[in-house]
C-alpha cells in the first residue's frame, strides 16, 4: 500500500533498508571541515538566546546580580582596586623616600579611578591585554595611563605594581570577590530561606503527621518539627559559611619578599604586607609560594556545597510530601503544569532547585579538590579553574531562588495528615510496650509485635488489648486516651522553639 500523509511521514514509512542505504552515501565531513562550515567569523550576538551557559541565558535575570562580582568585568574591577590600594599604601604607609605621601588631590584622582570604573574602562584594559597577552599587566598599563593623565601622578608610575607578582594582585582580587559576594548575595538568599522555613515550622508546629522511617508508617511527629530539623541544619551551615576565613598574601614571586628586599633591604616587608592585606579586610597568610594556597577557598566551597546538600534533602522531602498530598501548591494564573494534562500543578520549583544545587555542588567539588594543589611554587591550573567560581555560585543562587519560590507556594492540607493518622493505630504499639516495660511485664515488645507487625490495627482492637494489661488503672486510662495524632512527644515544643 502506498504511504500516505505529509512528505516527512511518507519518508518515515519507507523500508529501513532503503533509508540505511541513503544514509551511507551522505557526505562525511572531517572535523576541520565541519568547523569551517560554522560562521566563526560572524557569530551570533550575545543575548539570552545565544548565551552558551543558561546562567547567562535562560536564567540571566536571576543571576544578573553576580555580574558585578565574578564576571570578567568584576575580576578586572577588583584587580584595579587592589593595584590602586597598594599604590596608596606605599605612598602613605611604607615610608619610601622616593615616593612620599599622596596629596589630597592625588588621592582623589586615584579614588575616582576606582569609584568610576565601568565597562568602558574594563574594555580598554581588555584592549591592552590583546597586545600584552597578560591580564594583570594590562591593568598596570591602564593605571599607568590614568596616572600619566594627572598633573602630578606621573611620579607614581614607577611604583605601580611595585615588587608584585601577578598572584599578589589576583589572590586579593578573588578574596575580595568571594567576601563581597558572600555578604551581599549569598547570605541574604540563605537567610531568606531560613526565615521562610522558620515561619513554616512555627505555623505548623502542632500539626501532627505520620512519620515515615524507611518509607513505612512510624512514630508520629509534626510537620513543624520536620521543618525545624531543616532550619537547624541550615542555620548551622550558614554560621559556618559566615565564619569562613578569607585569606590573602602579598609577598612576591615565591613568597619571600625577594624583590621588596632588593629595593629596600631595611624595610619590614612582612609587617607591611600584613598591614596592607588586613587593611583590605582580609586575613593575612604569612607562608605561601607564589600563590595563596586556596585552602580557605576549598573550605568555603565545601561549606556552600554542604548547605546545598541540606537543601537538596529538603527539596526531595517536600517533593515527596507534595506527592502524598500533605502540601498543595498555590496556583499561578496562566502557568501551565503540563503540555497535555491540564490539571497538573507540578513541584517544578523544588525540582529545579534540586537540579541546580547538584550542578553547583559538582563544580564546588572540583574546585575544593583541585585548588589546594599546585606543583612546586606555581602552576597555572588554578587560574583557569578559579574563573569558574562564579558558575558554582551562579547555580547556587539560582537554586536558592527556586527553593524560595517553592516554599512561598506551599499550603498544608491538615485534613490529609489527620486522615492518614486515623488509619495508623499500629504506631501506638511503641508507647504501649514501653509503658508495659516500665511495669515489668515480660516480653512486652514481643506481645505488641505479635499484635501489630504487618497488620492494620483499629482503635477498638488496641483498646481491648490495653484493657487486659496488669498496670495501674490510671496508666491504663492514659494509654486508652492516646491517639496517633496525640502521640507526638515534644515535637510541637521543639518546632516552636527553633
Amino acid at each position: 500500500m502506498a504511504a500516505r500523509g505529509p512528505a516527512g511521514l511518507r519518508a518515515a514509512s519507507r523500508p529501513l533498508k532503503v533509508l540505511t542505504t541513503e544514509l551511507v552515501h551522505l557526505p562525511i565531513y572531517p572535523y576541520r571541515a565541519l568547523i569551517s562550515l560554522m560562521s566563526v567569523s560572524n557569530p551570533l550576538p550575545l543575548s539570552d538566546l545565544s548565551a552558551v551557559s543558561p546562567l547567562d541565558g535562560r536564567y540571566a535575570r536571576t543571576t544578573a546580580p553576580l555580574r558585578d562580582y565574578c564576571s570578567e568585568y568584576g575580576l578586572i574591577r577588583y584587580r584595579v582596586l587592589v593595584e590602586v590600594r597598594w599604590l596608596q599604601f606605599l605612598a602613605n604607609h611604607a615610608a619610601l623616600p622616593e615616593f612620599p605621601p599622596l596629596s589630597t588631590e592625588e588621592h582623589a584622582w586615584l579614588e575616582r579611578i576606582v569609584v568610576d570604573f565601568d565597562l568602558a574602562a574594563a574594555d580598554s584594559i581588555k584592549a591592552i591585554e590583546r597586545t600584552t597577552n597578560h591580564d594583570v599587566k594590562a591593568v598596570e598599563y591602564f593605571l599607568r595611563d590614568q596616572c600619566a593623565a594627572s598633573a602630578t601622578l606621573a611620579r607614581a608610575i614607577p611604583f605601580l605594581h611595585f615588587a608584585c607578582t601577578s598572584e599578589d594582585i589576583n589572590n586579593l582580587a578573588y578574596g575580595l570577590m568571594v567576601r563581597d559576594l558572600r555578604r551581599d548575595i549569598l547570605l541574604p538568599a540563605v537567610l531568606d530561606i531560613e526565615h521562610s522555613l522558620t515561619a513554616l515550622a512555627h505555623t505548623h508546629a502542632g500539626v501532627a503527621m505520620l512519620a515515615r522511617t524507611h518509607g513505612q508508617a512510624a512514630t508520629p511527629t509534626t510537620m513543624g518539627k520536620e521543618i525545624a530539623n531543616v532550619v537547624y541544619r541550615v542555620q548551622r551551615q550558614r554560621r559556618q559559611l559566615e565564619a569562613c576565613e578569607v585569606l590573602g598574601k602579598f609577598n612576591g614571586a615565591v613568597g619571600n619578599y625577594n624583590a621588596h628586599l632588593a629595593a629596600y633591604p631595611d624595610h619590614d616587608w612582612a609587617t607591611l604586607g600584613a598591614a596592607f592585606v588586613q587593611q583590605l579586610g582580609l586575613m593575612w597568610n604569612p607562608y605561601t609560594t607564589q600563590i595563596e594556597p586556596h585552602d580557605y577557598l576549598s573550605e568555603m566551597f565545601s561549606t556552600v556545597a554542604r548547605l546545598n546538600t541540606v537543601l537538596i534533602d529538603y527539596c526531595r522531602d517536600t517533593w515527596g510530601y507534595i506527592s502524598l498530598g500533605y502540601f498543595k501548591q498555590r496556583k499561578v494564573d496562566n502557568e501551565v503544569g503540563s503540555s497535555t494534562m491540564p490539571h497538573k500543578v507540578n513541584p517544578i520549583d523544588f525540582e529545579n532547585a534540586e537540579g541546580n544545587f547538584g550542578m553547583a555542588n559538582a563544580i564546588f567539588e572540583h574546585l575544593s579538590a583541585k585548588l589546594p594543589i599546585s606543583r612546586w611554587q606555581r602552576d597555572l591550573t588554578d587560574s583557569t579553574v578559579l574563573r569558574n567560581l562564579g558558575t558554582g555560585f551562579g547555580y547556587t543562587v539560582l537554586a536558592l531562588a527556586s527553593c524560595a519560590r517553592g516554599i512561598a507556594k506551599l499550603e498544608l492540607d491538615a485534613g490529609k495528615l489527620s486522615a492518614e493518622l486515623d488509619e495508623a493505630w499500629e504506631v501506638l504499639a511503641e508507647p504501649i510496650q514501653t509503658v508495659m516495660r516500665r511495669y515489668g511485664i515480660a516480653d512486652s515488645y514481643e506481645a505488641l509485635k505479635a499484635l501489630t507487625r504487618g497488620q492494620r490495627i483499629d482503635r477498638d482492637r488496641l483498646q481491648a488489648f490495653i484493657a487486659t494489661l496488669p498496670i495501674p488503672p490510671a496508666e491504663r486510662a492514659r494509654l486508652q486516651s492516646m491517639t496517633p495524632a496525640s502521640y507526638v512527644g515534644a515535637a510541637a515544643a521543639l518546632a516552636a522553639n527553633i
